[in-house]
């Protein structure tokens, strides 16, 4: 079952609470968003967006890459973090002051004020990419919460319960939204309807998503 789409009213200095431990963060970081693309220009230099397989040789549809201390891959392994790029068999990029910064302001505003990230996944979608409803449960730590940032073309959001097939609600995620879960909302399934045709200024005909970790111990 799902329920009908919704957007949240876009006001910088108002917060919307979707559950007890799930905040919706409208425009964010949108006064940011212009530094944050350049800086991922520099970052998708030295490690650029790749299409992952999943553990059963499934392609995915949304380019990844990551900066920060841990990165997120998946291959016949596994889902895990590793701290080398497997591509480039270099560290992954430094996550700049910036992210990180971002990142810890948006998670104390949700509620989670010990949060300091060091992973961002970096979510590369053109029209027609989808993530298909999962959990987000290959971190050590399960009480640190996860900080989605918004760049880009709008998103349909699938936002579900604890099992695959509960009820879900579809919010539409716009560019400069960030949206933070954790606590007893951390291991909520979730993911993103397939992406349509658009033009945004900042990041031309894709969405860019940073989601934010703590990935290790």
């Amino acid at each position: 079952m799902q329920s009908e789409l919704f957007s949240i009213p876009k006001k910088q200095d108002t917060k919307h609470f979707l559950a007890d431990n799930t905040c919706i963060l409208p425009g964010f970081i949108c006064d940011n968003a212009t530094e944050i693309r350049d800086l991922l220009e520099d970052i998708l230099l030295l490690s650029p967006p790749r299409y992952m397989n999943t553990p059963g040789g499934q392609r995915m549809s949304v380019a990844l890459s990551s900066c920060g201390t841990l990165g997120w891959i998946s291959d016949a392994k596994g889902y895990r973090y590793s701290s080398y790029d497997p591509d480039t068999h270099q560290p992954w990029p430094n996550m700049p002051p910036l992210f990180s910064s971002l990142a810890i302001k948006a998670a104390a505003e949700a509620g989670f004020r010990d949060f300091r990230p060091d992973a961002c996944l970096i979510n590369c979608y053109i029209p027609g990419s989808k993530m298909s409803l999962h959990q987000d449960k290959d971190e050590q730590d399960l009480t640190q919460p996860i900080v989605s940032v918004s760049l880009g073309l709008p998103a349909e959001f699938l936002w579900g319960g604890f099992i695959r097939g509960d009820a879900k609600q579809t919010l539409l995620l716009q560019h400069g939204d960030v949206l933070v879960w954790g606590g007893e909302d951390r291991l909520r399934f979730h993911g993103i309807k397939p992406l349509k045709p658009g033009w945004h200024p900042i990041t031309g005909g894709c969405r860019i998503n940073l989601t934010f970790r703590k990935a290790g111990g």
